[in-house]
């Protein structure tokens, strides 16, 4: 297992962070996705943390808590020091009925932070996220009831999870002048067969040292190697896609990707998740790659990806496959000013 800063902070976690969306039992919402009992979620936990992952990702709206509170059962069960694991949460979507129970305003992250710190049985967590865009909550506000948190010791970090550049980038020039906590990280769909992040977020991300976290790396299990062009089995309920369809996907680009690694996978004795998570680690602005399992056999395919390497003749072959076609202003900038700087090479390169 590698480790990595979380963007430009002190904070070292593993390259791979155990996602606890498959957490819970709870028929409400992610139901299609989770489905762990406590003794399979602490299970989960243990291989991960043997493994070297050092780090977890939960949400409140998991399971309507459960997947809190099952990391923070497993946690204690195993015996684990505080200080040996990296806890991170998110709030910002709706946890009741009421016209207060969701957003990021002041009166909900307040609740919400104590709620969750309840679940986990923890007197704070590491990296404390908003969930996602609030179009009713003023930005100065969120970011003041962050730092808020921060300063109280309830949250040693803040993050931010599907948002656009421009308002990150607003966050950021808020907090500079403000004189509040920064966002670390971004937590956001990022693959090889859905590259949109690289037009706006991906340069902003590296220009301002904030780290990227990935979620559903595997784009929903599409990229695991077992659906292929013509016979997805999504028709027969077979795997996460035949019940929750998402994200969004470019078919054809995807099929052409996996048949593409699948030569690659066969040649290495690696999995196509293997290749597809591999291609995510190789990215000079990705932090972690989050991945969720249900079973260990999946979990310990996922960490394997960490030992695939890429020649870069396969390197080049999967870009020219996934690279997104150039768009204004993109390309004018790139004409205009590429020759002015040097190519930045990513964290690890192919052989």
């Amino acid at each position: 297992m590698r480790y990595n800063r979380l963007g430009s902070t002190g904070l070292i976690v593993s390259e791979l962070c155990l996602g606890a969306m498959t957490f819970g039992t709870d028929p409400g919402r992610f139901a299609e996705i989770a489905g762990m009992d406590q003794d399979a979620s602490t299970a989960m936990v243990k291989q991960a943390l043997d493994a070297g992952i050092n780090f977890i990702d939960t949400a409140n709206v998991y399971t309507r808590g459960q997947s809190e509170r099952f990391v923070g059962q497993a946690l204690k069960d195993l015996g684990v020091p505080r200080s040996d694991v990296v806890i991170a949460t998110k709030a910002m979507g709706a946890m009741g009925e009421g016209p207060n129970d969701a957003g990021v305003s002041r009166y909900h992250l307040m609740h919400q932070i104590d709620a969750s710190l309840d679940r986990l049985g923890l007197d704070h967590v590491d990296l404390y996220q908003i969930h996602g865009w609030d179009s009713q909550t003023p930005m100065d506000e969120a970011l003041r009831a962050l730092d808020d948190i921060v300063r109280s010791g309830r949250a040693r970090y803040i993050g931010v999870s599907n948002w656009a550049a421009w308002q990150i980038m607003k966050a950021l020039g808020t907090s500079e002048r403000l004189g509040l906590e920064k966002f670390a990280s971004l937590q956001a769909y990022y693959t090889i067969a859905g590259r949109d992040l690289e037009r706006e977020v991906v340069p902003m991300l590296l220009s301002e040292g904030v780290g990227l976290m990935v979620w559903s790396p595997l784009a929903g299990g599409l990229l695991s190697g077992k659906y292929t062009r013509g016979d997805d089995g999504r028709s027969a309920g077979e795997g996460r896609r035949a019940a929750f369809d998402f994200p969004p996907v470019e078919m054809d680009r995807a099929y052409s990707l996996v048949d593409a690694m699948k030569a690659m996978a066969d040649a290495k004795g690696a999995s196509v998740a293997q290749i597809a998570l591999a291609w995510l680690l190789y990215q000079p602005a990705v932090s972690t790659v989050i991945v969720g399992a249900k079973r260990a056999d999946q979990l310990t395919d996922n960490i394997g990806a960490c030992e695939v390497e890429f020649t870069q003749g396969e390197w080049d072959e999967l870009d020219k496959l996934s690279r997104l076609p150039r768009e204004y202003p993109g390309w004018m900038l790139g004409f205009q000013g590429g020759y002015r700087g040097e190519k930045v090479s990513p964290r690890r390169n192919p052989k």
